[in-house]
């Protein structure tokens, strides 16, 4: 039990910016480990972000809220996945060969398409998480804690489907995008499936926390957001990069809010 805490607590610091007690220590062989605990620390800071949604959503309304929430889990997550995924517009934006790309995604500096991806990545989550809000603040949170947590069980799939791509000797996230083990990734998976249960199961006494239908909804949109992050990945670079697993963490994120979004809509 103690080891599994450390375990979490590695994987919470490497994902966001929340100090850790000293015991915990580091080997960079449990940092492959820690992969099963990635989408917890996703429910945490979806969870930190519907408390701060719920709370500007009752001063300020939907628009500040959703805004203020964003604002909330990028400083919770130092902008972790927000500059790999700007980094990998950079990158693939233009018709670039593969050692062109990965060199482009190891500089620091933000090109035109990264601040042009960023904008409307970040333009449409406020906007979504916007909509949900208007329509109900319970289902605008519990939808962000379900984009949370689904988002990190896809970066596990991802460390687990495909090869390293990018130059072992400079990664930024050497040993996290090498290999997930088959256990870490059914408690990854088992995970968000409890969390949908949960809601599920809370939806049916009547609490405004979501239906059956956007959880559903929203996890066919993640699965298919998934499967194209996979295959195109796949050819363009061979595998995946630490960068790009930010960017798949954006990409279902945003698949899963706008999946949800159009179950409320359609109900």
């Amino acid at each position: 039990m103690r080891h599994q805490l450390r375990l979490f607590f590695i994987a919470l610091q490497f994902f966001t910016r929340v100090p850790i007690p000293h015991w915990v220590g580091f080997e960079p062989e449990w940092l492959h480990h820690s992969a099963r605990y990635f989408p917890v620390v996703g429910a945490f800071v979806g969870l930190v972000g519907a408390c701060v949604f719920g709370v500007a959503h009752v001063l300020f309304g939907p628009v500040v809220a959703a805004l203020l929430c964003i604002v909330a889990t990028v400083l919770l997550t130092g902008g972790f996945h927000e500059d790999g995924f700007a980094d990998t517009c950079d990158g693939l934006g233009g018709h670039v060969s593969r050692e062109r790309a990965l060199e482009i995604m190891k500089d620091s500096r933000i090109g035109a398409y990264g601040a042009m991806g960023l904008v409307l990545m970040l333009g449409l989550k406020a906007a979504t998480l916007s909509a949900l809000g208007a329509a109900s603040v319970w289902n605008a949170m519990t939808a962000m804690l379900m984009a949370h947590t689904t988002s990190r069980t896809a970066t596990v799939l991802m460390i687990a489907w495909l090869p390293y791509a990018g130059d072992e000797a400079h990664a930024k996230a050497k040993p996290l995008a090498q290999r997930a083990r088959p256990s870490d990734v059914l408690i990854a998976c088992f995970t968000t499936l409890l969390l949908a249960g949960v809601i599920v199961f809370a939806s049916s006494y009547g609490l405004a926390v979501g239906s059956w239908v956007a959880v559903l909804t929203s996890l066919l949109a993640a699965t298919l957001m998934l499967l194209w992050c996979a295959n195109w990945l796949k050819k363009r670079l061979g595998g995946v990069t630490g960068d790009t697993l930010g960017a798949t963490q954006q990409l279902v994120e945003l698949a899963v809010l706008l999946g949800w979004l159009a179950a409320t809509r359609w109900n």
